[in-house]
């Protein structure tokens, strides 16, 4: 026992410190063992977070590029139909054209006043039915692509959320399909409603830039060009800087109503829906958008009315006016065309800013 002792009271401080390195190594070492093991833990963690978005992104897109299809197959051909009816009816210009055909035939039936009255009316209605249309089959197609992407947008959280897909998809009222219906309907808004208001108006910026061009004035692209342009620049800069909302969608206390909810309840859901389009219409990059896309589609316009010109110099020197007209009036009509087939359509579609911007809208709609 006395050597055990006289060993410990010589090595006493040694082994203390020795037992204290072993114990603290160990401990050091159960630690590195815990934060190595939830190291692992986590970054494994991280790998599935990061496979799962990838998987969501990649499942984000594949919807986006089929609700771009449903639009394009669906939605925009009917309302384009619907739009060119209502134009065809509102616009129709046979009644003009027939008078002046039976004063041609006819000399005495009509005086050089009346004459002179009925193709100046031809004039004024010919570009207003060419511009109208143009305007309107931009603004419906962009208003339809914002339409289908702030609704597919919520459909696709409504069911990734179902299916628990990601955690980042939080609570959200799931969307009725009464609501669906009713605010895909609103896309007939224009043809309904809209152009009753949106004819004459634009009627007034035709009148005003065509009050100083005669019959006998020649036009050649550039010319016709510039007189178009400067239609659609009165008719968006006359009134309030939005005003060309109101013939695209109700206004915030207006309601629309069918056969199927003229009774109905006021849907929190489709409130949502109505609010998002409209803040995404009057934003800044929209106005951007639409503004590009008109550009575009005079640009259109203009190689049509040349392909249309009989002969080189007619392109370059131009024609009169009055021979003008009836192409014009026929312009309407190209615009309206199936938009499936239609190259306005396709050009207003390649404009990488449009693209860009339907493909943050879709990405960046707010889940709830």
């Amino acid at each position: 026992m006395f050597p055990i002792r006289d060993f410990w009271k010589r090595h006493k401080r040694k082994i203390l410190i020795t037992v204290g390195v072993l114990g603290s190594g160990y401990f050091l070492y159960r630690q590195y063992d815990y934060y190595s093991r939830r190291l692992h833990d986590i970054q494994r963690e991280l790998a599935n977070e990061r496979e799962a978005d990838e998987l969501i992104k990649a499942q984000i897109q594949a919807h986006f590029e089929n609700i771009q299809r449903i639009a394009d197959t669906t939605t925009l051909p009917h309302a384009i139909q619907h739009l060119h009816s209502r134009i065809e009816e509102d616009l129709d210009l046979s009644h003009l054209t027939e008078r002046l055909m039976m004063g041609k035939g006819q000399p005495n039936t009509l005086t050089l006043a009346e004459k002179l009255d009925l193709w100046e009316n031809l004039k004024i209605l010919s570009f207003t039915k060419m511009v109208i249309s143009l305007w309107a089959i931009t603004l419906l197609s962009l208003y339809i692509r914002v339409q289908v992407n702030i609704l597919g947008r919520h459909m696709y959280i409504d069911t990734a959320r179902g299916l628990g897909s990601s955690h980042l998809l939080e609570e959200a009222d799931l969307i009725d399909r009464d609501d669906q219906q009713k605010f895909l309907s609103i896309s007939d808004f224009l043809c309904n409603y809209g152009l009753n208001a949106l004819i004459p108006k634009l009627q007034v910026a035709v009148g005003e830039v065509l009050k100083r061009k005669q019959l006998r004035d020649v036009f050649n692209t550039t010319i016709f060009r510039e007189t178009t342009i400067q239609i659609i620049k009165i008719f968006m800069s006359t009134g309030s800087p939005h005003h060309w909302l109101d013939y695209l969608m109700p206004g915030d206390n207006q309601s629309v109503t069918t056969d199927n909810d003229a009774a109905a309840p006021n849907f929190n859901k489709f409130d949502q829906l109505m609010m998002e389009t409209r803040a995404v219409l009057l934003s800044a990059e929209f106005g951007n958008i639409v503004e590009k896309s008109l550009e575009v589609g005079v640009d259109g316009l203009m190689e049509e009315m040349e392909a249309s010109l009989a002969g080189g110099s007619s392109r370059t020197s131009g024609i009169p006016l009055a021979r003008l007209v009836p192409r014009v009036a026929q312009m309407g009509l190209l615009l309206l065309e199936d938009p499936i087939k239609s190259r306005f359509i396709q050009m207003i579609r390649g404009i990488p800013e449009v693209e860009i911007f339907f493909t943050l809208l879709y990405a960046n709609m707010p889940a709830s």
